[in-house]
């Protein structure tokens, strides 16, 4: 059974966890959707032209003033380290090798909104020190917002990620880069690949597609076919000791279900891909857990941050209630070694630890999901869920 080694007491849920195979395995965070854009874009240092082309919004000032309606007011300008909250400290005390979310939106200035779009994200380019606060080491780019703003706002998203030292999977400015992984370089230990995949289910426009002109790397579909040409491509760069994160935007906004085709193209990507990891995201709420051959697989990690507080609708789905995903890999094999899960609460545009009620909510829904995949999530403690795999 895969699980917490001890429970721990409600006196060291404040504490650090060591982990005692530390020289043995490589420990990754993950997450879903980081949406710095927007209203969170304007209580940064620098906020960028609010216009927005939205049926009920202008301004993106207006998201601001949503949620301070419902939670009370947010001083500005916040510092840059201010919206991940408890999170650096959570970071600190795992202490993950590598750190990788999926930034859902463009890092730009361009006017030139994507036309017929009802959604427009985008982040003042001067605010990327908010993700630099975080030492996040790979921004993955398949989504549906990273073009928000036209091709000129990829490039520039991608020349200013670049500039500012952070690594990026699934856009480019050809089919060629963009299919290119993020190569996570460990000291001491080896490398983590980061391929980025984007599909049409989560609502990437298929003109969104890169090829000779910039764009995502759109999956034609789920087919054995499509998983064929993906693993020629991570043998092509994939040396001995390797981590492979098959990072994947999929899939609608609300539910829990999970398609056959998605968990089908999942297990292929680690029988046929090798992939030693399958990071889902798009959904807005966190989805079950699957353990396949000894690999994870997180079907849709949920939103991690965004600026929706204060609109109703899907209360049912607490998308108030977000995770970060610890998971230990062993480097001999890349199984995974264990999967520990720290529910957060977004309010104020500021990530915080999860109220324990909150905590076991979030734990029940989880495990229900992941039963029916095979997997249990437990409570490690207070703050804490952790996977177990019964044999």
């Amino acid at each position: 059974m895969l699980r917490q080694e001890a429970e721990v007491n409600s006196d060291q849920d404040l504490s650090c966890q060591s982990n005692s195979r530390a020289g043995q395995t490589i420990t990754l965070f993950l997450c879903g959707d980081v949406m710095t854009g927007r209203g969170i874009d304007q209580i940064l240092p620098y906020p960028g032209n609010p216009q927005i082309y939205e049926p009920y919004m202008t301004s993106a000032k207006s998201y601001v003033k949503l949620t301070e309606q419902v939670s009370g007011p947010i001083p500005r300008p916040v510092d840059f380290g201010y919206i991940w909250g408890d999170v650096l400290e959570e970071l600190r005390c795992q202490g993950p090798d590598a750190r990788i979310i999926n930034l859902e939106t463009a890092v730009t200035t361009s006017p030139e909104f994507w036309p017929l779009k009802g959604i427009h994200y985008r982040m003042q380019p001067r605010n990327i020190p908010c993700i630099l606060a975080a030492k996040i080491d790979c921004c993955v780019l398949a989504n549906n917002h990273v073009l928000d703003w036209g091709y000129a706002g990829l490039t520039e998203t991608l020349t200013r990620l670049a500039d500012a030292k952070l690594k990026t999977a699934g856009a480019g400015r050809n089919l060629s880069e963009a299919e290119a992984p993020a190569i996570i370089e460990v000291a001491g230990k080896g490398r983590v690949l980061v391929f980025g995949f984007g599909h049409e289910s989560s609502g990437i426009p298929r003109l969104w597609g890169a090829a000779s002109k910039a764009g995502v790397n759109l999956l034609p579909d789920l087919s054995e076919h499509t998983v064929s040409r993906i693993a020629e491509r991570i043998s092509a760069v994939k040396q001995q000791g390797d981590c492979v994160v098959a990072s994947i935007h999929w899939g609608g906004n609300w539910g829990y279900q999970i398609l056959s085709e998605q968990r089908g193209f999942a297990h292929r990507l680690i029988d046929l891909a090798h992939v030693d990891v399958v990071h889902g995201h798009s959904s807005h709420h966190p989805k079950g857990v699957e353990m396949y051959q000894g690999k994870p697989i997180l079907y849709g990690c949920g939103d991690f941050l965004n600026d929706y507080e204060g609109i109703s609708g899907y209360e049912e789905f607490r998308g108030d209630l977000t995770l970060m995903y610890f998971m230990t890999l062993d480097l001999t094999t890349g199984q995974l070694v264990s999967l520990r899960m720290t529910p957060m609460q977004i309010k104020r545009f500021r990530l915080n630890y999860a109220h324990p009620d909150d905590v076991r909510w979030l734990q029940h829904v989880m495990d229900r999901e992941s039963r029916l995949l095979g997997t249990r999530i437990e409570l490690a403690d207070s703050r804490h869920l952790a996977l177990s795999v019964s044999h």
